[in-house]
């Protein structure tokens, strides 16, 4: 049979640009869709904005810092309008660059919600196109429970375009995002609360990097609170919101935010027309060759059960380009992926958390380095970091570095490159360290910590 198109991708997202671009220079006809922004999530209301409202939210601290260095000013003021619309001006020069870079490639994009009809044909803007293969690539989206009064709050899309700078926020959840936003927005001036209904924050990450962030949070005036959520939210009649807690406490906020998680995007996408099997987390179940149940029919990226990461989906994006029109199989490993949070101080990790290790090593060789960053010798800044190196005492290989630090993002990749060589904590410790950096403490450690 002829098809209109070898590939149709739904979902301009990273992933699926990544795709899309590849295939079609391997020779493919490829087309893309999509009915809200280019880029995707982490373009759009992801890692670029959060990021650039990461930056900007810490000036504040850099501006009370500076006097210990001999700068004297009158205290800054923040204009939040001016950040919302400079954020706004660069994703639109960046949804630009993702067009330019489809049409460059000969990818054809269309404009509208892509729904698939049956294993070979989508539906976009009411017209029809047949494809041998079709991929999604639709990410996730912010996930807001049930409860009443839950139409006032605002999800992690929403926050980064309010119309007015929130005095006092609310921030529900643990994870990384929660955190995140927690640290901006208490960074760029509002009274902020934390509320997560576990224990402790940053699920899945290092029980002690995890602690030590959250007394650093706090230490910058973050009111965290665990083991609590929210009953209900009214809306009061000058505008602001009365949080009513499980605990019988009440809060008072111009705005909530809900970063308690993210779902596949998959309303609308017509998957019951074809045999595409779910996972019990409502993710689409692929292969290793990111093949769903229906042969003819692929998924990569944030809605797949894998890491959601904007990296990891523009390398799925590149292995399956590779694979299906290129004659060159390729797999991803997923093993030693490093991540960053970007809170305030940022955490860095590559590799097992000491939990894991534990579990998987009989002789698992601690290094541990907790310090006050030169800068702070004379900034005032209370601010601490954190490092440590996790060892396999049978064999030396460094199976697992954490950070809690400034730039600890930007440290942690160079680590990262070493990790995935495999070195040992003897190539550590022959390695001459940058001086004065903190990033030296990783190649200073000599004595191990003591369980």
């Amino acid at each position: 049979m002829q098809y209109d198109y070898d590939l149709f991708v739904i979902g301009a997202g990273s992933g699926g640009v990544r795709a899309s671009r590849m295939s079609a220079s391997y020779g493919a006809r490829v087309a893309i869709c999509e009915d809200l922004y280019l880029g995707g999530t982490c373009v759009n209301v992801g890692c670029v904005p959060k990021k650039l409202y990461v930056y900007a939210s810490e000036y504040a601290s850099h501006f009370r810092e500076s006097r210990g260095f001999g700068w004297r000013s009158d205290k800054a003021d923040f204009d939040w309008s001016t950040l919302r619309n400079n954020k706004s001006t660069e994703i639109q020069r960046l949804n630009g660059i993702y067009g330019d870079i489809l049409d460059r490639a000969n990818v054809e994009l269309k404009t509208g919600r892509g729904r698939i009809i049956d294993p070979h044909t989508v539906e976009v803007a009411s017209k029809q196109y047949t494809t041998e293969r079709i991929l999604l690539a639709v990410g996730g989206r912010p996930f807001i429970p049930e409860f009443t009064g839950n139409e006032y709050v605002v999800s992690s899309s929403e926050i980064f375009d309010l119309a007015e700078f929130p005095k006092r926020l609310v921030v529900v959840g643990g994870g990384y995002i929660a955190v995140e936003f927690a640290g901006i927005f208490s960074g760029l001036g509002s009274q902020v609360t934390q509320l997560n209904r576990g224990d402790h924050i940053l699920d899945g990450f290092d029980a002690e990097i995890r602690q030590f962030a959250a007394t650093e949070m706090v230490k910058k005036g973050i009111d965290l609170r665990l083991n609590i959520h929210v009953d209900s939210i009214e809306k009061q009649a000058d505008e602001s919101l009365k949080i009513n807690l499980t605990t019988g406490e009440v809060l008072r906020a111009d705005v909530v935010l809900y970063a308690t998680g993210r779902q596949p995007q998959l309303i609308d996408l017509g998957l019951e027309n074809v045999n595409v099997t779910l996972t019990d987390s409502g993710h689409v179940a692929v292969n290793n060759d990111f093949q769903t149940s229906e042969p003819s029919i692929y998924a990569l990226g944030d809605m797949t059960p894998g890491m959601a990461l904007t990296p990891v989906a523009l390398a799925e994006g590149m292995a399956l380009a590779k694979s299906l029109y290129n004659n060159e199989p390729c797999t991803i490993d997923y093993s030693n992926i490093a991540t960053t949070v970007f809170c305030q101080p940022n955490i860095g990790t590559v590799g097992m958390t000491e939990e894991q290790a534990r579990e998987a090593y009989l002789n698992v060789v601690k290094y541990r380095s907790e310090f006050r960053s030169m800068k702070h010798t004379i900034s005032g800044s209370e601010e601490r970091t954190l490092m440590k190196l996790l060892v396999d005492g049978d064999t030396d290989k460094v199976i697992g570095v954490h950070m809690v630090g400034a730039e600890a993002g930007e440290i942690m990749q160079g680590i990262a490159i070493a990790i995935k060589a495999g070195a040992t904590k003897a190539d550590f410790d022959a390695t001459v360290g940058i001086h004065p950096t903190a990033a030296e403490e990783f190649v200073t450690m000599r004595e191990a910590v003591k369980i």
